[in-house]
């Protein structure tokens, strides 16, 4: 939800965020205020940080949960991911240490609230972002992963539907069996009944 305020700059943003008590996003100089989670989101949202956890211990990326923000698009717009990776030297926004600037890795657990703005406005600031090497949006309904991978100039687009699936992050050498992504979730009937589509690949 955006609440209609003045246009804030993005300094005047940052300070009223960390002086907050609920967590909001910035889109060009619009403050947008973050729902609750609901307890399939949370679900996932852990299970991807394990998982992805597990597998770059002893590695120099490091797995940050929904508390860290990422600003994009020139430091115009403010978000704060599900799970972020970061591979390397963290790069912050200031001496606050509290918003990344290059995360390899950004992933979102997808709702009704808010998908639209995850495949539209924020997957158009996440490109922009040079670091960034997957995006990777998460189904909470139904078991579907579907990731973006930087190559060169171009994205590869692929999406896995089944739960003996696994979804593969190349960049950093992770993989996620959807069944382990959606440990634990129940999917209403409706989705949990429905025959898995086949995986695609779409440039």
């Amino acid at each position: 939800m955006v609440i209609p305020e003045r246009y804030l700059t993005p300094s005047e943003y940052l300070a009223a965020e960390r002086a907050a008590e609920r967590k909001s996003e910035y889109w060009d100089g619009q403050i947008v205020a973050m729902a609750g989670a609901t307890w399939p989101h949370t679900q996932i949202a852990a299970n991807l940080g394990w998982r992805l956890a597990a597998q770059l211990e002893g590695h120099p990326c490091q797995v940050c949960g929904s508390d860290l923000r990422v600003a994009a698009e020139s430091r115009r717009s403010y978000y704060y991911p599900d799970i972020t990776v970061v591979c390397g030297e963290p790069q912050f926004g200031d001496e606050q240490r509290d918003t990344l600037l290059n995360p390899s890795v950004v992933c979102e657990v997808l709702s009704p609230s808010t998908e639209s703005s995850d495949r539209g406005r924020k997957w158009g600031d996440y490109q922009l972002l040079p670091t960034l090497q997957h995006y990777v949006l998460v189904a909470q309904d139904e078991p579907r992963v579907e990731v973006y991978t930087r190559q060169g100039e171009q994205w590869l687009y692929r999406a896995w539907t089944d739960l003996a699936a696994v979804a593969e992050l190349p960049a950093i050498g992770c993989r996620l069996p959807l069944a382990q992504v959606y440990d634990r979730v129940e999917f209403a009937p409706a989705a949990a009944a429905e025959p898995s589509q086949e995986n695609a690949d779409v440039e």
